[in-house]
């Protein structure tokens, strides 16, 4: 699973990459406030979108290398 994201990542240019970056930033955010307030079900999904906040943040390194 974790694989055929990071092809699809490496797919996108730059700026899409950049924009799903602050979409990731925003629900880790949203996330984390809905975890304070007792309001989460699936703590699991913080761990994902972590994940996926790097491995979007390791795709844009290597474009820019």
């Amino acid at each position: 699973k974790s694989s055929e994201y990071l092809k699809e990542l490496r797919t996108q240019s730059a700026a899409q990459l950049q924009e799903q970056l602050v979409a990731a930033k925003k629900e880790i955010f949203n996330l984390r406030f809905q975890n304070a307030t007792n309001q989460l079900d699936n703590t699991g999904r913080i761990k994902e979108v972590r994940k996926n906040i790097a491995r979007i943040q390791t795709v844009i390194t290597e474009k820019a290398e």
